[in-house]
């Protein structure tokens, strides 16, 4: 299920790999891709499996495939750091020259890429405007109608029948949406910690799951918390 949600009187299309589609602007929304996390870890004596960039571009591909999207907006921490570019193997890095040729491009910059790609030129900004929705990385404190932005991880913990399941989520207000990471090794922020308190009321949490994205009310939410409930992970 690919439900289409009224967000500040536009339709958008929450998928299920993490992105939202505008249709009437054609334009395929993504957030926190982090490429190259993995091979930053290994940097630091953390051997994870070198797989994430690709796995993540593999989404995107799918993603665009699926849509066939005019413009592609990527809301910051695309790079996980400065050296990534550097780091990215050429079969990954091809895919994604492919991927920005075949589309408009904006990467909104963010705190872990405050610099415009080198090597995977494309229009950068801190901010885009598109009719009545603003695209930002971090969400700005208070008021910001119609803005989207990512940069939280927002994940929620569902209870159902005494059982425990965290997924990743969207975050939706009345004025504002905070996305989901793509990336296949970020983490999550659970949508009930403090963090959220400067931006959201609220939120309605959309949850992504294997075929489809799923509003769950706030009485099925829980916090974080080491206890005896039976949990399964995203």
């Amino acid at each position: 299920m690919q439900p289409s949600i009224y967000f500040c009187n536009e339709s958008l299309t929450l998928d299920p790999l993490g992105a939202i589609y505008w249709a009437r602007e054609q334009t395929l929304i993504v957030s926190d891709l982090h490429f190259e996390k993995g091979s930053s870890f290994a940097e630091r004596g953390v051997m994870l499996p070198p797989y994430d960039t690709r796995t993540t571009l593999m989404r995107l591909a799918a993603l665009m495939r699926r849509y066939k999207p005019k413009r592609v907006i990527s809301l910051g921490d695309a790079f996980h750091d400065g050296g990534a570019e550097d780091r990215m193997d050429d079969e990954d890095a091809a895919s994604l020259e492919s991927l920005i040729g075949a589309t408009e491009w904006i990467w909104i910059l963010g705190n872990h890429d405050p610099e415009p790609p080198k090597r995977f030129a494309a229009e950068t900004t801190f901010r885009k405007r598109l009719g009545a929705l603003v695209f930002r990385h971090e969400p700005k404190a208070g008021q910001a109608r119609g803005e989207i932005a990512g940069h939280l991880h927002p994940c929620a913990r569902v209870i159902s029948e005494g059982r425990s399941l965290r997924r990743r989520c969207f975050a939706v207000g009345e004025d504002r949406m905070i996305m989901p990471a793509m990336g296949a090794y970020t983490g999550g922020l659970n949508i009930l910690d403090e963090a959220y308190a400067p931006v959201f009321t609220k939120p309605v949490a959309w949850v992504m799951g294997a075929e489809g994205v799923y509003p769950i009310a706030s009485e099925n939410l829980a916090p974080d918390y080491q206890g005896r409930m039976r949990e399964q992970r995203a």
